[in-house]
Parts: C-alpha cells; sequence; structure tokens
C-alpha cells in the first residue's frame, strides 16, 4: 500500500470529494506486497471473496514459507495446493500452525473462523476411489470459501445402481461437483438426474487411449447433458472455487 494514495484517498473521503462505494473500489485495487521473487496480493479477498492461494507444486518449500509467511501476517487463512508430503513436512518445519491434507495434497493455516455463506450444500461425487485426490482438493477449496460439503464417492457408471441410491443427497445439494477419469460420462448422467448446475473435472485416471485425461476431457465438453460446466484436467482447486462462486449467498462479495 502507497501511504500516499491512501492519504489522498481518505482525505477525498472526508472531503466528501470521494464515495464510500468509490473508496471501496479502489482499496480493492491497490495493496500488494514486493517480497523478492513474489508478489503477493493482499487484498484479492476484498476483491474476490477468496485470498490468494499458493500453488506449490512448482515452488520449494523455501518459497513457499516465504509466501505463506507474508500471507499469514494479515491474519487471514492460507491454502498452498499441489504440496507433495516431503515438501509438506519442510514448511511445517518453518510454520508449526500449518495443517497437511495429505489426500488433497493441500497445506492450511486456518487462522480465521470460516463464515458459511453458501446457499447450501455443494456435493463433491467422485466415479471411483482413483478420483479421491482431485475431489478432495475440489472438497478443501469448496469448505474454506464457507460451503457445507456432502462427499458422495465411488458411483461410477460402471455400477450405476450406486448412484441412484445416492441420488437424494445429489438432489439436495445446490451445486455439484463431479470428478471422474476414464471415459468421463458421470458428469451427463448426473446431470440429467439434477436440477443443480454440474461443474465436471476430467482425471488423468485411466489406460492408454485415455491419453492422461483428454478423453474424459473432450467427452465431458461433449456432453449431451444440459447445464454441465468443464474445468481442467485434475484441476480440483478451479472447480471448488467456481462452484463456490455459483454457491455464493448474494453474488459479489461484500
Amino acid at each position: 500500500m502507497d501511504p500516499k494514495k491512501l492519504r489522498e484517498l481518505l482525505d477525498g473521503v472526508q472531503r466528501g470529494e470521494t464515495s464510500i462505494e468509490d473508496a471501496v473500489e479502489a482499496l480493492a485495487r491497490l495493496p500488494f506486497a514486493d517480497i523478492g521473487g513474489a508478489v503477493v496480493d493482499h487484498h484479492r479477498e476484498l476483491r474476490t471473496g477468496f485470498p490468494e492461494v499458493i500453488l506449490g507444486e512448482p515452488k520449494s518449500a523455501a518459497q513457499i514459507v516465504a509466501i505463506a509467511t507474508e500471507l499469514a501476517q494479515a491474519g487471514g487463512n492460507v491454502l498452498v495446493t499441489r504440496v507433495d508430503a516431503a515438501k509438506a513436512a519442510a514448511v511445517i518445519a518453518a510454520l508449526p500452525a500449518m495443517r497437511y491434507a495429505e489426500e488433497a495434497r493441500c497445506l492450511v493455516l486456518e487462522q480465521q473462523k470460516i463464515e458459511m455463506r453458501g446457499a447450501g450444500p455443494i456435493a463433491i461425487v467422485t466415479a471411483g476411489t482413483a478420483d479421491s485426490q482431485v475431489a478432495e482438493e475440489a472438497a478443501l477449496v469448496a469448505r474454506l470459501a464457507g460451503n457445507e460439503v456432502v462427499r458422495v464417492s465411488d458411483v461410477g457408471v460402471a455400477g450405476v445402481h450406486r448412484l441412484l441410491n445416492r441420488l437424494d443427497d445429489l438432489r439436495r445439494a445446490t451445486v455439484i461437483v463431479v470428478v471422474a477419469g476414464m471415459e468421463g460420462a458421470l458428469p451427463s448422467v448426473i446431470a440429467g438426474l439434477v436440477a443443480a448446475p454440474v461443474i465436471a473435472v476430467p482425471t488423468s485416471v485411466g489406460y492408454g487411449a485415455s491419453f492422461g485425461g483428454v478423453a474424459a476431457l473432450l467427452g465431458m465438453l461433449s456432453s449431451c447433458a444440459a447445464g454441465v460446466t468443464v474445468v481442467n484436467i485434475d484441476n480440483g482447486f478451479g472447480a471448488g472455487s467456481a462452484a463456490a462462486l455459483v454457491n455464493r449467498v448474494g453474488g459479489r462479495p461484500r
């Protein structure tokens, strides 16, 4: 935050030359911290309703610690995605307050109570247990964004009676995230059974002709069912974020 610009903005509000609404919009764009090697966006939550998230996979433990420390100093919750167990242990050694969600491959620091602001439950559905890692990433993101999460696991189309057994849970959900590999047919089946929007997540699970999730991605993009939106392969974070935005009461964050 530039002190001069902040003083000018606040002086304008005090003199009645700048409205409170305009000041809020200006503050939403201003502040960040350049820590050398990373520019940390402190006001992303003010603009979008969710704070900056650290993608841990391409970063060293030291880089994660530096960015997470900067974010934590603002007093909010901190999320690091795509972190293996060895890197997580190195980060926790430096930041003991962080917790490792192993199946989701995420590090979490919860400093603030999560405010529930979803219109209803978000269902996270997996076709098979091999899809659970991506699904848990989506579930964690949705929960941190203030949503009740309901898990519906291992209900793929190879045994569709398993899915029908959980139909009440699916119909109760206000948004459904469907995680599937192989041919990626499950989102189409679910979208034909419920009124809620369906966010489809192709996974890289499958044999040779699945092409690392491309077959599932193309199948989901070609869905004949209405209301299916598709994120990228293995993108649990993107699906959880999109589900939270769709499910947010009152739309834009206040």
